[in-house]
């Protein structure tokens, strides 16, 4: 299903080989945890994951789970299984960044959705991360005028506002311009404006 990994934190044994069953089952590759204190203590060095905890167990909640690991990975998501007496606090997390979660007893395809959703936003960001990385690499190439004529482009600058303010004259912008397009390998101005708002 994915490249990524899912981590369950869940105290309870069956609750916590029940999951990786289901998962792995799909072709998720899945790991579990008996605390949050052993999760944090072998913390995985996944660039990007899936977390599903328990809102309630000994010792470190979920709440503080979602707390440390935004802390830590911001950018993995994390499911929170509950029980009915949970969900309003399942509700507050929500409104602090978990992505969903699923009531006790949890349906299985109903997981499996979820956790679909999930490994998709990771996909969406890693696309997103490596996009800002082609584009940091492209700007690398510039010359500093030709940073200048990007950075006024990306502003919204027009030729003759750019002739004016850099001293030079229309047909130079022109020239520069061209040479910005083709190294940052743009097809249209608003593709270049793109590179510059995702670098923001």
């Amino acid at each position: 299903m994915s490249d990524h990994s899912v981590f369950i934190i869940d105290d309870d044994p069956a609750v916590r080989d029940a999951l990786l069953r289901v998962l792995r089952g799909r072709g998720v590759r899945a790991r579990g945890f008996a605390s949050g204190t052993e999760f944090f203590a072998a913390l995985p060095e996944d660039a990007s994951a899936c977390v599903i905890t328990d809102v309630r167990m000994p010792g470190m909640g979920g709440a503080e789970i979602v707390r440390r690991l935004a802390d830590l990975r911001e950018t993995w998501p994390v499911i929170v299984i509950t029980g009915h007496a949970d969900v309003s606090m399942a509700v507050e997390m929500m409104k602090a960044g978990i992505v969903d979660f699923i009531e006790k007893p949890f349906d299985p395809a109903r997981l499996v959705e979820v956790v679909k959703g999930c490994l998709a936003q990771l996909g969406d960001l890693d696309a997103r991360q490596q996009a800002r990385q082609q584009t940091r690499q492209r700007l690398a190439r510039l010359t500093p005028r030709e940073r200048q004529v990007f950075d006024a482009l990306v502003a919204g600058a027009s030729n003759k506002e750019m002739a004016l303010n850099l001293k030079i004259s229309p047909r130079t912008v022109e020239v520069f311009r061209a040479k910005v397009m083709t190294k940052m390998e743009a097809d249209s101005l608003s593709a270049l404006v793109r590179m510059g708002l995702m670098l923001t």
